[in-house]
């Protein structure tokens, strides 16, 4: 069984965010860049998959130079090789693309990768590459087996659990508690240096959006402090300052 795992380099959640050149772009200085929380869990998950069926695991990423040392980070965690297509991932339709493209050309089992990442959140690639592919995308995916041909799927949906069973190929978008996160060892890091990570150019793509420039959130505003006694006071200011009722 072929697995390929997509991996994100994204800021550390504990990074301070800024832009520059007029807010067109991310300021990387100082910046700490990881793998997606998310696709953390797909990685992880995909790694249980190797050492129980005897799979073969491909990261890839849709990146630039830059990138290398996530990826490098995830051959460390225990992926057998790499992809990196060498382009930045400028929107969601142009990645899904980019990882449709390079499917067709090794014909994976099992497609991974987290449910969105944490820069975007657009959360809507898995479903693109699925419908590229014509086949099965699934997301959120908590929990994930597989029988034979069959991948047995649990996941959350409003009001309770859903079980499903897809045959392979598939796409699934993964979160926890699908497996624990995985930290590389000395062992890892140091095969990790060796292992293939191939660079390849991207497919040609008639982008559909713009990126035109980013903001901040606004600052959280003062917070008002009503005694508890004072319910009228408290319902006036929800009703005629927040009107949320």
């Amino acid at each position: 069984m072929k697995i390929l795992v997509c991996i994100t380099h994204v800021p550390d959640t504990t990074a301070k965010i800024t832009f520059i050149d007029n807010n067109t772009k991310l300021n990387e200085s100082g910046i700490q860049f990881i793998i997606g929380p998310y696709d953390d869990f797909a990685l992880a998950r995909a790694i249980e998959l190797k050492e129980t069926h005897g799979a073969t695991v491909t990261v890839l990423n849709v990146g630039e130079a830059n990138t290398e040392p996530t990826i490098r980070k995830a051959l460390a965690i225990g992926a057998d090789d790499a992809i990196r297509i060498n382009t930045a991932p400028t929107d969601s339709m142009y990645v899904a693309h980019q990882i449709a493209d390079a499917i067709k050309q090794e014909a994976y089992d099992l497609i991974l990768m987290g449910r969105e990442s944490i820069d975007y959140n657009s959360g809507v690639v898995h479903g693109i590459v699925g419908a590229l592919l014509d086949i099965p995308s699934v997301s959120p995916v908590m929990v994930l087996d597989i029988e034979g041909t069959t991948v047995k799927i649990s996941r959350e949906i409003e009001g309770g659990k859903e079980f499903l069973e897809v045959e392979l190929p598939i796409v699934a978008g993964c979160q926890e508690p699908i497996a624990e996160w995985k930290i590389p060892n000395m062992r890892g890091i140091m095969t990790a240096r060796s292992k293939p990570l191939k660079v390849v150019e991207p497919v040609a793509f008639n982008h559909s959006t713009e990126t035109v420039s980013y903001e901040n959130p606004p600052e959280k505003g003062s917070v008002k402090l009503v005694d508890a006694e004072n319910a009228e006071d408290l319902i006036d200011l929800l009703k005629n300052e927040a009107k949320v009722l």
